[in-house]
C-alpha cells in the first residue's frame, strides 16, 4: 500500500497499472481510521494489485476531481479511468470482493445494464440492518455501507435528507427507503 500525495502522483500510478484501488480518508476520523484498518489488512497472493491511499487534510486536490465531498471513498481504476466510488468503512472482505470483481448482478430486464446505486445507511447491533444486508446479498446486489454512528455529520446528512433518525435507510438511485421494506427494495431493484 502506497500513499498518494497528490493528484499528480495519482495520474503517474494510473499509468503504470492496468487495476488501481485508490482510499481516500481523513486520518484522525473514526470512519476512515476503520476504513484503513480494513484496508492495510488486504493481502493478495496471486495478484499484484496497485493499493493507494491519500488524507484529504493533506493532499486537497484528488477528492474534487472525482467529486468526493465525503470520506472514507473506495475509487476504483481500470486502465487509468476511474470506474466506481464506494463510501462508508467497508471490512476487508468488501475491499477484497471488489478487487476481485466477486459481486453478482441481479437479474434486470433488457436494456437496463446498469444496478441502481445502493447505499445503506447502519448502525452496530442494528438487527434489521443486519436483516436487510443479508437480502441484498442474497439477491446478489451490491451496495455500499455507511456506518451513521461513526460520523456525526453523515448522520445529521442523513435526518435533513429523509427526515428521520432510525435505521436502516436505503439510497437506491436517489430513491429513499426507511426500514426494511422489501417489496419496495424489489420494486426498485427488479428482485423476482
Amino acid at each position: 500500500m502506497k500513499e498518494i500525495k497528490s493528484l499528480s502522483d495519482l495520474g503517474n500510478e494510473l499509468k503504470a497499472s492496468k487495476n488501481t484501488y485508490l482510499l481516500l480518508v481523513k486520518v484522525g476520523s473514526e470512519s476512515s481510521d476503520c476504513a484503513m484498518n480494513y484496508y492495510r489488512q488486504l493481502h493478495f497472493e496471486d495478484r499484484n494489485e496497485n493499493l493507494l491511499y491519500a488524507d484529504v487534510s493533506r493532499v486537497r486536490d484528488i477528492h474534487p476531481n472525482y467529486g468526493v465531498n465525503t470520506v472514507p471513498a473506495f475509487l476504483t481504476f481500470q486502465l487509468g479511468e476511474h470506474t466506481n466510488t464506494y463510501k462508508g468503512c467497508n471490512n476487508v472482505d468488501f475491499f477484497k470482493n471488489i478487487i476481485e470483481g466477486n459481486f453478482i448482478k441481479a437479474n434486470r430486464p433488457a436494456g437496463d445494464e446498469v444496478q441502481k446505486s445502493v447505499t445503506v445507511y447502519t448502525t452496530p447491533g442494528c438487527s434489521w440492518c443486519t436483516r436487510l444486508k443479508s437480502y441484498l446479498r442474497k439477491n446478489g446486489i451490491y451496495y455500499s455501507e455507511v456506518n451513521v454512528a461513526a460520523d456525526q455529520s453523515v448522520a445529521e446528512e442523513l435526518v435533513r435528507r429523509t427526515g428521520q433518525q432510525g435505521v436502516p435507510q436505503t439510497d437506491i438511485g436517489g430513491e429513499w427507503i426507511v426500514g426494511f421494506d422489501q417489496k419496495r427494495i424489489d420494486q426498485l431493484l427488479n428482485i423476482k
